[in-house]
């Protein structure tokens, strides 16, 4: 499946985060993310490209597993979790491992990263696939997630070889993505001026 075959993954066609330039460049700064860093997710995406699905049912299985977060994919009626959501939402997942690794950071994906986070917050959770679900994903969740999403990427990082430096290298680029999206995912989650 490529990037325009998946349902709703709608990377620079949506609206304009209002995240600032300079607030991107700052916060980039903040998490310590440098030109090295780019160069060792541009490895890692040659790293894990071919390994998306192994990754996603690690990732999947884990959140099955919890019933605490597979009722965010849930019937808010039944409670029985949404089998086509699930689906559609892997496959965005998967398009967001590649996005970390493959792309520029650049206001495009700034734009698409905020959407992200609308996604996941209640003025747009379930609204990209026409579900009606649990309505919002509490912060508390997205945060919590950097843990589990950078400590089981390391094994991944490291099956194809590759020395010692560079897995290290690639794994704390990853963990300082993860820390970024993370902050932009916040910004709908505050009130105005906090974030």
């Amino acid at each position: 499946m490529t990037p325009s075959d998946i349902p709703g993954y709608d990377y620079g066609r949506v609206e304009k985060s209002p995240i600032t330039d300079l607030e991107f460049d700052l916060l980039k700064k903040t998490v310590m993310l440098g030109e090295k860093d780019v160069m060792y997710l541009k490895k890692a995406c040659d790293v894990l490209k071919d390994q998306v699905d192994e990754i996603l049912d690690l990732w999947y299985g884990w959140v099955a597993s919890n019933e605490h977060l597979i009722y965010y994919f849930s019937n808010p009626d039944t409670g029985e979790p949404i089998k086509e959501y699930l689906e559609r939402v892997r496959a965005r997942f998967g398009a967001w491992i590649l996005d970390t690794t493959c792309r520029d950071y650049n206001r495009e994906w700034l734009d698409y990263q905020y959407e992200v986070g609308l996604r996941h917050h209640r003025s747009k959770k379930g609204v990209t696939d026409g579900v009606r679900t649990v309505p919002h994903i509490p912060l508390r969740y997205l945060i919590a997630f950097i843990y589990p999403i950078t400590a089981t990427i390391k094994p991944f990082l490291a099956k194809k070889g590759g020395s010692p430096e560079d897995i290290e290298g690639m794994y704390n680029a990853w963990f300082k993505s993860v820390v970024l999206q993370v902050a932009i995912w916040s910004h709908p989650y505050t009130k105005e001026n906090d974030w």
